[in-house]
């Protein structure tokens, strides 16, 4: 647990690292590409600069010959204040020299005076080039300038001249310069920034990790009913926290069905087994003759059976409602089986003084249903019903079908009524749990009056199935369940695993 919680192995750490690490790179790239941009923009304004400089020089300056001797004329209006600032920033930075490379009566400015005059091998070579020749020099102070070379014809074409224009790049550095270290300056505050907000945001969305960490750590049998609120975002951590949920509410599932297994246990054995202990020291201490004791050997062996059956319906419903009866589905007409049940119980009912009626407004209701279960389903129900009621009574078996007219849609109706004593209302929302029994004041459990667990079993079958099921009592009038169970192919089975068998409990 410290280990984990170690603040540099935390995956908020890491992610915010990673986040870090690769936004510095980004950023770094970004400004070395937008560097590299502006003085690329900065280059070419300053080449096209230099190109209008040369088309003005070009069309401001004559260069005569008087008796063989070069003359410079410079044409524009010196009171022209935008003729006079175009003729100064050509001639700021200027260089003019004939064939070998001698300025004698011609120009050079002081600045480019400053920067070093062309040697005559660079002139004469350049005078030769067809082209315009670039290059950089830079002044005594380190200030870089953009020379550009060509030359020009004299008056008469018949001689050429060498003429170097330039063009001081110090602003351009300047700027470029102040990029950079804006940039320098910059870049680790912003880094620290990107850093704090990425460890901001990794938090918060890391959040509901924590928060299933933390629920995870307090969950234990006692408190299974803990749950993470969903953000509402539908995003991973969405999706994450509900699948915890429903890890959860599976959890909470098994183990109240754990529990609710060994309370069952433990307090329909302990009656049973405090009897036949009883009789057995009856016996030991009392019994005098062979046949005292064989009648205290068959009471005991009768509480021992009774208690395997309530082992067994015990752990088939338990292995039931937990997924590990697997429904063996066939194609069923609920008439037919509704019926043959019916006429199974005919006998039993005509014991008990009952009635017993059977109905059906469709003449098939066909579906996919597992056969033994719901043989038991019906069993349990018809049992219930004969058991709880008076004799001259009546007891009716009505299959119909509910929703649509045709097809395999819709659902089937199975009404299991009787006219017995019925059941008060208090009673009816426990009338599906394990072991219920509804009993006057005065009337005690007794093996005749069952387990108190066929509803339950009535309750899983019908789930199994996609069904539901519910009951209508009036005290004095009698009790009607009601059970619909879908009729399409496509209806829900549990989970598969293991079966665990099929043994039929007609009345349990």
């Amino acid at each position: 647990m410290p280990e984990r919680r170690r603040f540099s192995h935390g995956l908020r750490f890491t992610l915010t690292a990673v986040y870090t690490v690769v936004f510095t790179i980004l950023l770094i790239g970004v400004s070395l590409l937008f560097r590299q941009t502006l003085a690329a923009s900065l280059d070419r304004q300053a080449h096209e600069d230099l190109n209008q400089n040369w088309a003005i020089l070009k069309a401001m300056l004559r260069i005569d010959l008087d008796n063989g001797q070069p003359d410079l004329n410079w044409y524009y209006d010196r009171n022209d204040a935008e003729e006079n600032s175009a003729g100064a920033r050509v001639r700021s930075v200027l260089e003019i020299a004939n064939q070998n490379g001698d300025t004698h009566g011609l120009e050079t400015s002081p600045e480019y005076q400053a920067l070093g005059v062309d040697p005559p091998q660079e002139i004469r070579a350049e005078l030769n080039s067809p082209q315009p020749v670039w290059r950089t020099k830079h002044d005594p102070k380190g200030v870089p300038y953009l020379i550009r070379s060509s030359y020009v014809y004299d008056e008469r074409g018949t001689e050429k001249y060498y003429v170097a224009i330039g063009l001081s790049l110090a602003e351009s550095q300047k700027l470029l310069n102040l990029f950079t270290w804006m940039t320098i300056g910059l870049t680790p505050l912003v880094i620290i920034i990107g850093g704090l907000t990425g460890w901001f945001v990794t938090g918060r969305a890391l959040t509901p990790v924590l928060e299933i960490a933390s629920t995870a750590e307090r969950i234990g049998g006692s408190n299974l009913s803990l749950r993470i609120p969903l953000r509402g975002t539908n995003d991973e951590l969405d999706y994450l926290t509900e699948t915890f949920n429903q890890m959860i509410e599976r959890l909470e599932v098994t183990f109240n069905q754990i529990r609710q297994f060994s309370t069952d246990v433990s307090h329909e054995l302990r009656t049973p087994i405090t009897v036949v202990r009883g009789q057995l020291e009856v016996a030991l201490f009392t019994a005098q003759t062979a046949e005292q004791y064989r009648d205290a050997i068959v009471n005991s062996l009768a509480d021992i059976e009774r208690l395997s059956q309530i082992v067994r319906a015990l752990l088939l419903l338990s292995q039931s409602e937990s997924g590990q009866v697997v429904l063996q589905k066939q194609r069923l007409d609920l008439v037919q089986v509704a019926r043959e049940i019916t006429e199974q119980f005919e006998i039993p009912a005509e014991g008990a003084g009952v009635r017993l009626t059977f109905h059906s407004s469709v003449a098939h209701c066909e579906g996919d249903f597992d056969r033994v279960q719901i043989d038991r389903m019906l069993s349990n129900l018809l049992s219930n019903a004969i058991k709880f009621t008076p004799e001259g009574g009546e007891v009716s078996v009505t299959v119909a079908r509910a929703g649509a007219s045709s097809g395999e849609e819709g659902e089937a109706e199975i009404r299991v009524s009787d006219t017995g004593h019925g059941i008060p209302p208090e009673h009816l929302p426990h009338i599906f749990d394990r072991f219920y029994r509804v009993r006057g004041k005065d009337e005690q459990a007794s093996p005749e009056k069952g387990l108190g667990l066929g509803l339950s079993f009535v309750a899983w079958i019908v789930r199994a199935h996609g069904g539901s099921v519910d009951v209508e009592s009036t005290p004095g009038k009698g009790t009607t369940f009601r059970v619909r169970l879908p009729l399409s192919s496509l209806a829900p089975e549990p989970p598969p695993a293991e079966a665990a068998g099929t043994e039929v409990m007609k009345a349990v």
